[in-house]
This record gives structure tokens, sequence and C-alpha cells, in this order.
């Protein structure tokens, strides 16, 4: 190619003749190329076959083959774009590259067809965008069209090396990356950051909080053609996420070559539900010319049924002598009675039986729209809109009526007998116990909006620029939480929480509706917004062929405002109200014990309880609201080039950022609540630094260190004190606006081991040093200490009840220390049929403490989320035609929480979950699908207290099962 030619074509008056030849024959040549981003496989082909390239697509995100071997220059290019909608055309001794189909296998010279399909296929793209990348990434791709490879995007995030996952109501819903929960891992969809709540249903699980944890079960896993985990950070990546950063993105339609149609339709059921309920995806996409537009939609409706054991947690009580029987020894007796807390015993609070009954629908629309006029300068938009429902029916029988097990005994309750290990009560048998049963309907919301407007302009032939603007927005709302409790008086239970699975004794029969009574009802209601706008200018100057320079300039506003409503009203005094036999009933759902429970719906209407709340009902300190705005820009150079032989790429970069906190919400003042704004700024600069380095053609050493920050958990930052009442108790949780953020140096390396498109193997190890780790003071104290008004405790509590009351500070710092091991191959030495098979296993070890002060002793404590060993293995088997893979994913035990109420450390043990997926394909436009999750059904055991082990909840969510079918055209 002539030189005014490119001059030509680069200023677009020229374009590449109809009939240029895509393929002529040419010279041969040793060609050593590493697979991974096309940008740089292209700029080492020009290099080694000493032909000139020009194009202005961005091959940045665009997967290379690797290529190696003697072979002429056509065939090394063919290779290199093999599978890709790239046309690649010889004119006058160079190549022009191009929108358009992938090169026909007619043209392939030399090249072996190799066929590679669904999960294979989708590893094999992987692979090779680990492979360019220059830090530390793992990535998960689309198998096919508008299918994923798992029902939900955080259970597929489980099987990269590092990535662990939190379960609700039998769904993965959080991840935590290399030891670091789910605040420390940050989430960008389509180029810029977003946060989705939704809730649990429980309790023990947070029910409604307001985290930066970006909750993964909002969308449906078939909107997304991409996942990127980012473990190493660099300079031209958004601050904010020492664990990683999570980059999520929705199909294209210059994904496609032309016109793709996809319809997809699943049946799905659990074991504890039985009802089959609709999984409904479709994608449309076309290109008319440089214009190209794609929309997606996903429906689904799902019923999930988790029950079994649970408690409120585990407090020191104190036994009055009259409530203690003569079956229990006088030793017993006297540790019973002990009112010190250096010696009184920890018992169960409520012991109960519980079900959660949820019905959830879920549903996510993308749509796409491209612009390309040209070579030199594209434009996209990109639209995600995503609706998540949850309706909830949740149950429970507890002991924790007017005389109940739910702090000290001093009414009715007689202690027959009574076990004791240590400081604690495992089993007791008691009667005289007022017995309550629970019927809670929760219907709650979340909306998530997304518009993202992206251009990259090449300016001249060295300088390119890059834009993006954005909004995002995500709805949480919480309308209708109504809650009917029913008392059941003078009965007994006999409790034992020895064992693996704590149960309960009845010397009644709950499921009576005679001897049951309206005790109380409760109200409430939520609402979560977050909101982001984001600017990026980005630029990106060529010196040379080896090396480069980006910097660029960023805008975010972050805004989280929210609040919370509740209203509690007592109908047990002086006794229980009376209430029709037909406003009783019976759990309708799988349940350990059934028992009567009222009708929510009725007896609201029969006593006229208020079911709209107004501000007036507002929970002190919840409703508070943060603003962050933050400016940040970055320079970074960029180096792909050869050391002796062996191929050298670099990156060295810094990112200033300074951001401006407002803090608004009320402060308690002891007479009452006083509305306050706060504001904070901090800022600092922040170095990093990657080398990947090709020490053999087939082996890559990465090195990569820098210094991040993630900022403190939206509670934290609160200008509030949240109260939160209990009958035994209660937590007031105070914020700090002032803190500052989590900073961590990290130093990260790893050697990794490639075998084409068979596999790899890697060892890897990372360290990082927490400088500032916040954590939080606990205390716990009499009520009226707390400054709090005595109108905010429950009916019959006295100002000595003793609440827990923490808050966050900048504490001492913290290091994670860590090994990743992962392997993936496939069994091609084997003989037919066998060399379908194939392997992907990795393991992660991380280890890190931080302390956690009560009272004035600080303990240390591992951090919360962090599982110190977790593991995941799939084996698989594939053919053209069919294909089923089973995997498996462990988690070993980890913390939830810092614990309370005398307990040092509350936590999940330790989950080994099995799922398995199978598709046959009936012709080249239809397949069937068959998938399993959880087929262990393996229970969920939470606990408190990381000596004594405390059980406090024990429960199954059972198998789901899908079958469907995908139809292509």
């Amino acid at each position: 190619m002539r030189f005014w030619q490119f001059v030509c074509f680069a200023l677009g008056l020229w374009t590449v003749p109809a009939t240029a030849d895509p393929y002529p024959p040419g010279q041969e040549h040793d060609f050593r190329i590493a697979g991974g981003a096309l940008a740089v496989a292209v700029q080492e082909f020009s290099r080694q076959a000493n032909i000139q390239i020009v194009t202005a697509m961005d091959l940045a995100h665009i997967p290379a083959n690797p290529v190696a071997g003697h072979m002429s220059s056509a065939q090394a290019l063919a290779r290199l774009l093999l599978g890709q909608a790239i046309e690649a055309a010889y004119v006058s001794g160079g190549y022009v590259l191009r929108p358009g189909a992938a090169p026909p296998p007619a043209r392939e010279e030399g090249i072996e067809s190799v066929t590679v399909t669904d999960f294979r296929g989708e590893l094999t793209r992987a692979l090779a965008r680990k492979r360019g990348a220059t830090g530390s990434q793992d990535s998960i791709l689309a198998e096919d069209i508008a299918a994923f490879p798992d029902l939900n995007l955080s259970e597929a995030l489980q099987r990269i090396p590092g990535v662990t996952i939190t379960r609700d109501s039998g769904e993965g819903r959080q991840i935590s990356l290399r030891g670091l929960g789910p605040d420390f891992t940050r989430t960008q969809i389509n180029g810029m950051e977003a946060l989705s709540n939704t809730a649990s249903g429980m309790d023990n699980r947070g029910l409604v909080s307001r985290t930066r944890s970006f909750d993964y079960s909002v969308f449906a896993s078939e909107l997304f053609q991409a996942v990127d985990v980012q473990k190493s950070w660099q300079a031209d990546q958004d601050e904010g996420g020492i664990g990683g950063t999570i980059a999520l993105t929705t199909p294209k339609p210059f994904d496609y070559d032309g016109f793709v149609g996809v319809v997809s339709a699943k049946a799905m059921t659990n074991t504890n539900t039985r009802p089959v309920t609709p999984r409904l995806v479709a994608l449309l996409s076309d290109r008319w010319g440089d214009f190209g537009a794609l929309v997606s939609a996903a429906w689904s409706v799902s019923d999930s049924n988790e029950y079994g054991y649970r408690n409120w947690g585990w407090n020191q009580i104190t036994v009055a002598p009259g409530n203690i029987g003569p079956g229990v020894s006088a030793a017993d007796s006297a540790r019973l009675q002990s009112v010190s807390p250096t010696t009184q015993l920890f018992a169960p609070q409520a012991e109960t039986y519980s079900t959660w009954y949820d019905r959830r629908k879920r549903l996510g629309v993308t749509a796409a729209l491209q612009y390309q006029p040209g070579d030199r300068f594209q434009f996209g938009l990109d639209l995600l809109y995503g609706r998540l429902t949850n309706d909830r029916n949740n149950y429970a029988l507890a002991a924790a009526g007017t005389n109940g097990l739910t702090g000290d005994v001093n009414g009715t309750q007689l202690l027959n007998s009574v076990a004791i290990q240590g400081n604690t009560i495992v089993a007791a048998d008691w009667s005289h116990v007022d017995m309550r049963s629970e019927y809670n309907v929760m219907h709650d919301a979340t909306n998530f909006y997304q518009l993202v407007g992206n251009a990259a302009w090449q300016v001249t032939q060295a300088l390119t620029a890059k834009a993006l603007l954005g909004a995002s927005r995500s709805d949480y709302t919480l309308p209708v939480f109504d809650k009917v409790f029913l008392e059941s008086q003078n009965q007994s239970i006999a409790y034992d929480d020895r064992g693996n699975q704590p149960s309960n004794v009845y010397g009644f029969n709950p499921a009576d509706p005679s001897s049951w009574n309206l005790m109380r009802m409760d109200t409430q209601e939520n609402a979560i917004t977050d909101d982001y706008v984001n600017g990026k200018l980005d630029f990106d100057w060529t010196v040379n062929p080896a090396s480069h320079v980006s910097f660029g300039a960023e805008y975010k506003k972050f805004t989280n405002d929210g609040w919370q409503r509740a209203d509690k009203e007592f109908h047990n005094v002086p006794a229980d109200m009376a209430v029709p036999a037909s406003d009783k009933g019976t759990v309708p759902y799988d349940t350990v014990q059934n028992y009567v429970v009222g009708d929510v719906n009725n007896i609201y209407a029969l006593i006229g309880q208020v079911r709209d709340l107004t501000s007036t009902f507002d929970v002190p300190g919840s409703d508070f609201k943060v603003v962050e705005k933050t400016f940040a820009g970055y320079a970074q150079y960029n180096l792909d080039t050869d050391v002796l032989g062996h191929r050298l790429r670099a990156d060295i970069g810094l990112r200033y950022f300074s951001t401006d906190l407002t803090s608004i919400g009320a402060l308690n003042t002891g007479a009452g609540l006083t509305p306050v704004d706060i504001q904070h700024h901090y800022n600092d600069f922040l170095p990093a630094a990657s080398v990947a380095l090709d020490v053999a053609d087939n082996v890559v050493l990465r090195l990569s260190a820098n210094r991040n920050i993630s900022r403190p958990t939206l509670s934290a930052l609160a200008a509030a004190g949240t109260l939160t009442t209990a009958p035994f108790g209660g937590t007031i949780s105070a914020g700090n606006p002032n803190l500052k953020p989590f900073m961590a140096d990290s130093i990260e390396g790893s050697l990794e081991v490639y075998q084409g498109r068979l596999g790899y193997m890697a060892l890897g190890a990372f360290y990082k040093n927490m400088e500032s780790f916040i954590t939080t003071v606990t205390t716990i104290e009499p009520y009226s200490a707390t400054g709090y008004p005595l109108s905010f405790l429950l009916p019959g509590q006295s100002a000595s009840v003793p609440y827990n009351y923490s808050a966050p500070i900048n504490g001492k710092g913290a290091v994670i220390v860590g090994l990743e091991a992962a392997f993936q191959r496939e069994f091609d030495f084997l003989p037919a049929p066998f060399d379908g098979l194939g392997f992907i296993g990795n393991l992660t070890y991380a280890d890190g403490n931080s302390e956690v002060i009560f009272g004035t002793a600080p303990v240390s404590l591992p951090l919360v989320d962090l599982s110190k060993l977790s593991a995941n293995a799939t084996l698989y088997y594939e053919i053209d035609r069919w294909g089923l893979r089973f995997s498996y994913a462990y988690r070993s035990k980890y913390l939830d929480g810092t614990g309370g109420s005398g307990n040092v450390g509350e936590g999940i043990a330790a989950t080994g979950n099995v799922d398995f997926t199978a598709h046959y394909r009936l012709d080249q436009h239809l397949k069937l699908v068959v998938e399993g999750v959880n087929l262990t059904d393996q229970p969920i055991i939470q606990y408190t207290d990381v000596t004594a082990r405390r059980p406090e909840v024990n429960t199954r969510s059972g198998v789901t099962y899908a079958v469907g079918v995908t139809y292509a055209f």
C-alpha cells in the first residue's frame, strides 16, 4: 500500500476497492504471536511479517488467536482473525482491517479446521482474553448467543479463582474476591460503575441493608455477553475496588456478522416448592451498513422455599430462683442465677422453626445502537433495565411470647432440666412458656436503569480519543411489610442445640387454632435509591510501534438516599385479643413443624391498623443521605516489545483522585434527633505498574504492584445512629462521616503455562497491606446510657435493658496474603469418544485478620467474608452435538459479622455446592438444555462466637431443576 493511500484512508478520503484480494499468497516467515488483545497481536504480526496494517477499529477488547510456526503472512493473519467479524483486504503491499464477516474457511490456507462449540468455545475465547491482558484477569463469556454458563451471574463467577459467593433463598447474591467482601469489589456495567440493592427475607442476613455491595441476583445472566474479573488494578481504571473489579458487558450488534435472532424457553421447578415456573429469553440483532441495533429481553418467575431452624442470637441471661424447677442441680441453679457478665450463661433467643417462601419475578431488557461511518469514528449507546420483585411469605414458630425465652427469665416460665457446656446452655426443657407464631407478608421491588453513551475517534494515525457519558439509578422499595403475631400461652418446649441439626419438641399441638390469639402487629416500609452520574474522557497516543501513552480525566457523582419506617402495635394488654377462627390458618408450605398463623389481610382489616406509613413513623437514624463527588485524572505508559527474543508487555501509571463527601442525617442530642449536614474531603495519588513477560512461547510471567482505595460502607458514613429494638435488648449502630477510606498496597505475581486452545495451568500469589482498615467499637451498656429517648423502647422495657452500641473507626491495618492455583485442560490425548472430556479446577488460599474492639479490649478476628480456602472443579464432556458438565464449588467457613451481646464474631459454616448442565443440538438451530442447581441440597449453617460456635441458622432451600429449548434463526 502506498503512503498516499494510507493517508487518504486515515482521512476518510479513500476506501479499499471492492475487488481487493483478502488473503493473497505471500512470503513465508517464522511467526510467534501470543493470543490476547487483537490490537497488540496485529502490531506484532505487522512487525514479524514486515507488512503495513491500517485500521481505525478499536481492537483492544477483541481476542486474537495465538499463531506459531512457519507459514505465509496470509496464513498467519487468517489464523489471527479466525472467528472474528473482521475483513482483511490486501491492497498494494499492505492490509486494511475493517468490520465485516469472519474470513471464510476456504481462504484459511493450510489451517486445520477445528470446531469449538458451546462451553468449549467459551473457554477458548476466555483463555485468549486472559493471556492477552497485562495484569491478572479472568473472564467468562457467553457460550452461545443469549446463553450464559449458569442461571445466575454470581454462580458463574464462583468458577473463577479467588471468587466466592453468598447465597440466599437458593440463589447466589453477592461475591467476595481474594478474601475481601462485597463492599471491596467494584462492579462496572458497560464501562461505568453501578450499584444495585435488594434484600433478604431473613433478619439474620441483614433483611434490608444499605451497602456498596452489588447484588447480582437482580439481573438474569442471559443479558450479558462477557464478564471480566480484573484482579490487578491499573491507573486507567476507576479507583475504589481493593478486592478487584467485575466488568459486565451486554451484547452489541457489531458482535455478530449480520442478522441474529434467538428465543429460549425453560421450565423450572424446586424440590421445596414443586410448581413449575417459566424463564424466557429473546434477542434480535441486525446491521445495516454503518449502523447496527440490538435488543434483548429476559423474563422469569422462580419459587423458593428455605426452611429449617433459626434463633435470634445468643445472649447472657439470668434466671430468677422461682423459675428454676427441682430437676435442675444446685450447681447449675447457681450458675443460672448469676448476674455477673463474667459468669452469666449464654442462652438461645426464641428457639424458632421458620419458613421463608419467595416468588421472585425478574425482568431484564438491553438495547444497543452502534454507528460506525467509516473506520475513524464509532459511536455506541447502551440501555439496560432490570426489575426484580420478591413476594415473600415468611413464617415462624418461636418461644417469644409475653413470657418467652428472649432474655432474662422472671415470669411464669419454669425450667425443668438443662444441659450446660462451658458457659452455654445447649439444651433445656421449659414449661409455662408463652409461644408466638409469626406470619410476615413482604412485597419489594428493585428497579435498575442505566444509559451509557460512548464514542471513539481516531484523531490522527497516532492519537485516539474516547468518551463516555452515563447515568444509572437503582430504586429499592419495600412498600409492604405486614406481620401478625399470634400467641399461645402457658405451653411447654424442649430444645436441643447439640449436633448438626438443632431440634425443638413441643408439649402441645401448635396446629390447634383454638389455642392461639392476637398478640402484636408490625408494619414497616423501606426505600433506598442509588444514583450514579459518570463522565470520562480518555486519550491514547502511539509513541512508536512498541509503546503508547494513555491519559484522561473523569468525574463521578454518587448519591445514596433512603429511609425506614416502622409501627409496632401490641394487642396483649391486658390480655391477648381473640380473633375469629376464619382469620387463622396453618403454614401452606414445607416446614419442619406445622403451626397456626394469623391471616395478615383479614386481621389488618379486622383491627383497622394503618398499612401506609408516613414520615412520622421514621425509624431513628434510618433517614440519611450520602453524596460523593469525585474528580480523577491519570497518565499511563504502555509498552509491548521484545527483550532478548522474549515478548515484554508492561504499563506504569499514576492516578489522582479528589472526593468531596456530604452526609445528611440526624444525630442524637439526648433529648431527640437534630438534623445535621457534615462535609468531608479526602484525596490521594495512586501508583500502579504491571509486567507480563513471555519467558517462553507458551509461558507468561506476570508481576503487578499498586496502591488503591475502597470507600467506607454507606452505613458507616451515615450522620445517624440506627436503632433496632428487641425483647431482650437491642442494637444502636452509629455512623462516622469523617472516616478515611480503606487504603491498601498490593503486590501479586503469577506464572502461567498455556497449551493453545487445550488449556493452561497457573500458580499465583498475592499480598495486600491495608494500612488503614475500618473496624468497629462495640460496647454493651444500659439503654439509659445511650442518650436516646425512652419513648423508643418497647412496652414493658426499662431504661436498664442492655443495648449493643457499635460505631466504626479507622483502626489498625490488616494484611491479606494468598495463593491461587488453576488448571484447565481438554483431554484430547484420550482415544475417541473420551477425547471430548475436559477439566477445569482452581484452589485459592487467603489469610487475613483485623482488630475489633469490644469495650476497651481489642480482639483479632479473621476479616469479614474471608474464607481461608475456596476451590472449584468442573468436569465436562462436549462434542459437536451434545455436552454435559458437573461443577463443584467449595467455600470454607467465614465470618459475616463481628458479633455482639458478648459473642465474638459470627459466621457461616463451610459449604459445597454441586451443579449440573447438559445440552443436545437437534440441528444447527435447535438446542435442548437441562440444568440442575444445588444437587445435594446444601444447608446454610450460621453461628455466633468463633470459639463456642453457637448455632443460629440451619436451613435448606432445595434443588432447582430447569429444562428448556433454544432456537436460533
